[in-house]
């Protein structure tokens, strides 16, 4: 999950275009880079529905009880598509900070990929041999059979298509002006730190446009990132407070 931090060295390991200059500091962090509190919203909405929905499924359409095999069945096909849904509400990502003199690297991508297809592949056996199962005995569960049919064609593609999995991944390699930096802003409440400096304009005829990088650290390293900032960009504004994502 998110709480849990990269234990490879990725630092050295990406494809830096800018190698041959020093690097004054890097890191790397495995965070949620996107507003939480929606996506938290947003699972518990899905977990809920769902759970009216299986009840619906076995009381009313099917006329069973929940402690018979066929509400057991249900609910146990429920409790098997609960991860694919934690995978797409609690998406992480993974994030490879290089800074130097004159410039930053930035590398990220979504590691949940490679982990969601062998769990969404099992998920689609098991859960469609116990709709299965739950079809030869009540032909009203045929409709149970969207899930499984659903995720199995999801991992298929996943693993078929090189194209929706860079997608999926969602791979970025970027490079940020931070020298530049007229603004720093913290937002300590999620180990934030947002840099904002003047950058190119889109055409020739128009002015330089504001550019905000947001920078995800440790918690235990958040005031030494701080201090490194400050220190080399005395002339920037600091400042404190909440940084929209």
């Amino acid at each position: 999950m998110w709480f849990i931090q990269p234990k490879e060295d990725y630092v050295s390991r990406m494809p830096w275009k800018h190698a041959d200059e020093s690097a004054v500091m890097s890191w790397q962090i495995r965070a949620r880079d996107y507003n939480t509190f929606v996506a938290n919203c947003g699972f518990l909405v899905w977990v809920i529905g769902c759970a009216i929905f299986v009840y619906f499924l076995i009381t009313k359409a099917a006329g069973a009880k929940i402690t018979d095999v066929i509400g057991l069945g249900a609910i146990g096909i429920y409790i098997l598509i609960i991860p694919v849904a934690m995978s797409i509400f609690f998406q992480t990502t993974i994030i490879v900070y290089r800074f130097t003199e004159k410039g930053a690297e930035i590398c990220a991508w979504k590691p949940q990929i490679d982990s969601v297809k062998p769990v969404m592949k099992w998920t689609a056996i098991v859960s469609g041999v116990a709709v299965l199962f739950l079809i030869f005995v009540d032909p009203a569960f045929l409709i149970a059979a969207i899930g499984p049919v659903g995720v199995g064609v999801m991992a298929a593609m996943m693993g078929s298509s090189k194209g929706y999995q860079k997608l999926m991944r969602g791979e970025q390699h970027y490079e940020i002006e931070w020298p530049k930096t007229d603004t720093i802003r913290v937002w300590r409440k999620r180990n934030l730190i947002a840099l904002t400096y003047q950058w190119r304009p889109y055409s020739k005829n128009s002015r330089y446009r504001p550019r905000t990088e947001r920078l995800y650290c440790h918690p235990d390293e958040l005031g030494e990132r701080i201090a490194f900032f400050r220190k080399h960009l005395p002339s920037a504004a600091y400042e404190e407070g909440k940084i929209d994502i």
